[in-house]
């Protein structure tokens, strides 16, 4: 006969797991990981007509000849219809946005940062990766 966890010790530990599978921290991905130690020194960037866009060409000089291109892409109204996340979407606040920032060389990615947003992405989202992505990859 198999014993079970009474049910004040299981649910606990069912929403702690649910919790935790949200993270509100960014998402960080060295694809190449000789940029930890070995930072570039330019990003080029083609920016689209959007607010985000023109704020990032406040941020930083960048160089349309670097052979590394940064891309920003950013999404916001968001719906999930999965089962899975309903318990998760009625206690907390439900992720409905993402921004990412990815450097790519060619057609490798090579860092890539990604944040979900329970808000529309605004200006200082993308300060604050881009700050991460500077501090991550990019010398001074």
């Amino acid at each position: 006969m198999q014993k079970r966890l009474p049910l004040k010790i299981f649910v606990p530990i069912v929403y702690s797991v649910l919790l935790s599978s949200c993270d509100k921290d960014a998402q960080v991905t060295f694809y190449d990981k000789s940029l930890k130690n070995n930072k570039i020194t330019c990003l080029s960037f083609i920016p689209k007509d959007n607010p985000l866009d023109k704020e990032l060409t406040k941020l930083y000089n960048f160089n349309q000849n670097c052979p590394y291109r940064l891309e920003l892409s950013y999404k916001s109204n968001i719906v999930c219809n999965s089962p899975y996340n309903a318990p998760q979407k009625a206690i907390t606040e439900f992720p409905n946005a993402f921004i990412t920032l990815e450097v790519k060389k060619g057609f490798s990615l090579e860092y890539s940062y990604y944040k979900d947003l329970t808000h529309k992405p605004t200006i200082d989202d993308l300060k604050d990766g881009f700050e991460r992505l500077k501090k991550d990859i990019l010398k001074n």
